[in-house]
């Protein structure tokens, strides 16, 4: 919020001292020399710009005086002035104005999207999967550099600042987000920004990245619904590999950056229709209707049933799991719709 005030200060501060220029002397003459408002900003312009054109109509001792104080005041304001928007524009605060504006409008009219905070290792690859799942999603990131490099890379929204801060949290439209990954390398400061983006957002889902063992219960009582150790689960995942390389390499391949034509999709209660709320799992027919299979099953309680029985019920809070290739789950999308 602050880079933005500095910017309209910067481009809008010089313009109303020239402006202020114009209108004092437009009224100067109007009033010392009787010009009619034509002349007088006529005459203000080529006073100001010292251009040397002769005065419209001959001067007064009055006028003369007058001309001569805004001479004085206009020479090193109009300098001022004029380097400064040249300064502005010459510099790229110009175009980046103006795209700081274009950027604050699209932000204004999305919804439901996903905020990642911090583009390293962690935030590159969210950011990857996203876009392959065609999720709108707006990246904060404090380097310039980085987010100079990103605008080209991705078509998608960056927003250059501090996502510890609140003003910045907001800017990238949070209080409409579905959901903020935080993965600054700082425990401390994720901390700060799943407390922020909890207050600010109280159904907001917040996955938040820890480096210390002892960091992951703090970030839970501070909002986080979920928190994950990248070197934790890649240590355990690469011994996983050794044990059973092609049940791991199976498991690779059906999630988010798995093969193209298959996918592991979940279907809330919501999303499934009327008539078939609190009906068996029989009665949705998912595979003769679409060929995708049913896998798993989480109860309200949270607990997760692995091939559930076709007389499970599907009550409120409860939720599918479910496997096909890009096709059945499109199909499967459609019978539900």
């Amino acid at each position: 919020m602050l880079g933005i005030i500095k910017s309209y200060y910067r481009f809008f501060a010089p313009l109303l001292i020239l402006l202020s220029l114009w209108v004092v002397g437009t009224i100067g003459y109007v009033f010392i020399e009787k010009y009619s408002w034509f002349d007088a900003f006529y005459m203000t312009i080529i006073t100001v710009a010292t251009v040397g054109y002769q005065e419209v109509h001959p001067l007064s001792v009055e006028g003369k005086l007058f001309t001569a104080f805004l001479i004085i005041t206009s020479f090193g304001t109009f300098a001022y002035a004029v380097s400064s928007i040249t300064k502005f524009v010459i510099d790229g605060e110009f175009n980046e104005f103006f795209k700081n504006r274009k950027l604050n409008a699209t932000i204004d009219k999305i919804s439901d999207h996903v905020i990642i905070c911090g583009y390293g290792r962690n935030g590159r690859q969210a950011a990857q999967v996203l876009k392959k799942h065609n999720k709108r999603f707006v990246v904060i990131e404090n380097s310039p550099t980085v987010t100079a490099a990103l605008n080209h890379k991705f078509s998608e929204l960056v927003v250059t600042g501090d996502s510890t801060h609140d003003e910045v949290l907001i800017k990238a439209g949070i209080m409409r987000a579905k959901a903020i990954i935080t993965t600054l390398p700082v425990d401390a400061d994720n901390l700060f920004i799943v407390l922020s983006a909890r207050n600010l957002n109280k159904n907001l889902t917040i996955i938040s990245r820890a480096s210390e063992d002892n960091s992951d219960k703090k970030l839970k009582i501070a909002g986080a619904n979920n928190v994950i150790m990248p070197d934790k689960v890649g240590g355990a995942h690469m011994a996983s590999l050794v044990m059973k390389p092609d049940v791991m390499e199976f498991i690779d391949h059906i999630t988010a950056e798995g093969g193209d034509n298959i996918s592991l999709e979940e279907i809330s209660f919501e999303k499934i229709p009327a008539e078939l709320k609190n009906k068996t799992l029989k009665d949705l027919e998912i595979r003769n209707r679409s060929g995708a299979n049913i896998i798993g099953y989480k109860t309200a309680t949270g607990e997760y049933i692995i091939n559930p029985s076709a007389d499970t019920l599907i009550i409120p809070n409860s939720k599918l799991f479910v496997l096909g290739t890009s096709e059945q789950i499109l199909a499967l999308k459609q019978i539900l719709s």
